[in-house]
């Protein structure tokens, strides 16, 4: 945020105005490419989800391990391969990745009522909206959380695999609370990381380089959201 104030105040370049105005678009885009994706997955969710010849064929064989971790994979894949990709490349596989997502969640439509799915998502959407406005207007850095929740990530992803193993309720609602807790905290801080970013290179005017940070932040916000509401499914859904 020092950087913001400091362009914003000296100029360095580039007109406060520019900067507002290209900062707007840039968040526009990130939101957009999210809810598109948002989209895609929900129509694989619900196409899968709602056949129970589908969900019986993936999820009762083993393919299922390959549905449930293609997403894990395709992100490490997608973050090795982003400076190689173009800008159109890089949203293609982003969407690909959307679409494989949905697909390892779709077993929620015959786990859980329509109506829970329909309301936890709108509560998710509510607190994301009001965590992701936080990371944009604060003046707090929190630039500092992330080491922190980087942690809590890999802490959850390593406890959701064994409990895969274990079954443990215990563990599961463990997981649960605080992937709630750490997947909120990332929205608010990934939220002011695009906007840092963005405001470091925009005097550089380096389009590519601006589309591949949007494709990029829009999968951060996406991979937030996700897993925020699948957490709080947990808490929210009603088992059909």
């Amino acid at each position: 945020m020092a950087q913001y104030d400091t362009i914003r105040t000296a100029g360095a370049g580039v007109r406060t105005a520019q900067i507002d105005e290209g900062l707007r678009a840039h968040f526009n885009k990130v939101y957009g490419l999210m809810s598109v994706a948002m989209v895609l997955t929900g129509a694989v969710a619900w196409g899968v989800g709602t056949s129970p010849a589908m969900i019986a064929a993936i999820f009762g064989s083993p393919v299922k391990w390959l549905v449930m971790f293609a997403p894990l994979i395709m992100v490490f894949a997608f973050g090795a391969m982003i400076n190689k990709l173009s800008a159109a490349g890089a949203q293609v596989f982003f969407y690909a990745f959307a679409a494989a997502m949905g697909l390892s969640i779709s077993w929620i439509f015959a786990a859980y009522t329509g109506i829970s799915i329909a309301q936890t998502f709108l509560v998710t959407a509510i607190a994301f909206a009001g965590l992701s406005l936080y990371g944009y207007t604060t003046k707090k850095d929190l630039s500092g959380w992330g080491r922190f929740l980087i942690m809590g990530v890999i802490g959850l992803i390593a406890a959701s695999i064994i409990n895969i193993f274990l079954g443990s309720p215990a563990i599961m609602f463990a997981v649960s609370v605080l992937g709630v807790l750490i997947f909120a905290a990332l929205t608010a801080y990934d939220t002011q990381r695009i906007k840092s970013e963005y405001i470091q290179h925009a005097q550089y005017g380096d389009q590519e380089w601006l589309a591949k940070s949007a494709i990029m932040g829009a999968l951060s916000l996406y991979i937030n959201f996700i897993n925020m509401f699948m957490f709080l499914l947990q808490f929210l859904g009603n088992r059909e």
